[in-house]
């Protein structure tokens, strides 16, 4: 298993901290409520690009915010007995399903490793770094891709998906929209889980921040697929107030927020009402970027 070393925490660190602190508190029990939105309806993002990515059997992959261990265990069949993955997390909670799951189905080239990516440092002793939807959220993305640099051997690769443009992803903006017309923005003492679900959209910014952090080779690749966001309309009207864009609004406002819930509940089943059903519940469309990089050596 591999390691991080933490560093002390200083000043400069202390919002990744307040970052990590927030996920924990807050966001943790959120996420364990739909669970079966987040690791099922976004699984085509992933498996778009799964039979693609650059592992080999005998490769030491990390996964840098594996969440609830999925993607983990996918790399690690990908990777063979003999190959070995690390999914790395900052919330315990999310990592303990990861752990249930190897132990019940005997995997043994997977190990779980809490640690805050932003700032524990690895050691360069990976032929792959993975990421899914967890970049996004770091405090200084230059530092945090830098960071995962180091973890990957001379000549490795690392790859990350992001969520695209606003405009390209309906399942998360359009709610929002339906809650601001009921409720004020989030003011700037919002508590927040980091710089939010489209930092990374934009692909000049995010290439010369990959470039800073060290990487060569760079490439961006779109990928297009819709995601699940409820198995019924009132499964996804809870979603879209308890996570993202929409449940932080809906947060903020406290008990304004709960007085209007009502009117906000029945503008969004309208919303949402409308969009496309599949047997397995109610899809929306998304758009995701799909980054590489390889380490120079």
């Amino acid at each position: 298993m591999s390691m991080a070393e933490p560093v002390d925490r200083n000043p400069e660190n202390d919002l990744s901290a307040e970052y990590v602190t927030f996920w924990n508190e807050v966001l943790v029990p959120k996420f364990v409520r739909f669970k079966h939105i987040l690791v099922d309806g976004l699984t085509q993002h992933s498996e778009a690009i799964f039979p693609n990515l650059p592992v080999r059997q005998g490769d030491r992959i990390l996964d840098i915010g594996c969440g609830f261990g999925d993607t983990a265990i996918k790399l690690a069949g990908r990777a063979g007995p003999e190959g070995h993955v690390v999914g790395q997390d900052c919330c315990d909670a999310f990592l303990e399903y990861g752990r249930l799951e190897v132990a019940e189905r005997g995997i043994k080239n997977v190990s779980f490793l809490l640690s805050d990516a932003l700032i524990d440092r690895f050691e360069p002793e990976f032929d792959f770094v993975f990421s899914r939807f967890g970049t996004m959220f770091f405090a200084n993305p230059v530092a945090g891709l830098r960071n995962m640099r180091s973890a990957l051997k001379p000549g490795g690769t690392m790859t990350h998906i992001v969520w695209r443009q606003r405009a390209d992803n309906p399942w998360l903006s359009m709610a929002k929209d339906v809650v601001l017309e009921f409720l004020p923005a989030p003011g700037d003492g919002a508590r927040t889980c980091g710089p939010g679900p489209f930092s990374m959209a934009d692909e000049p910014m995010v290439r010369k921040m990959m470039e800073i952090a060290g990487f060569e080779d760079i490439r961006f690749e779109r990928v297009d697929a819709p995601v699940l966001v409820g198995k019924t309309v009132q499964d996804a009207i809870d979603f879209q107030l308890a996570i993202g864009p929409a449940g932080e609004v809906f947060r903020e406002a406290g008990e304004i927020a709960e007085r209007q819930r009502p009117e906000i509940e029945a503008a969004l089943a309208k919303a949402i009402g409308a969009q496309k059903k599949q047997s397995d519940g109610i899809v929306m469309d998304s758009s995701s970027w799909v980054i590489s990089g390889r380490n120079p050596g």
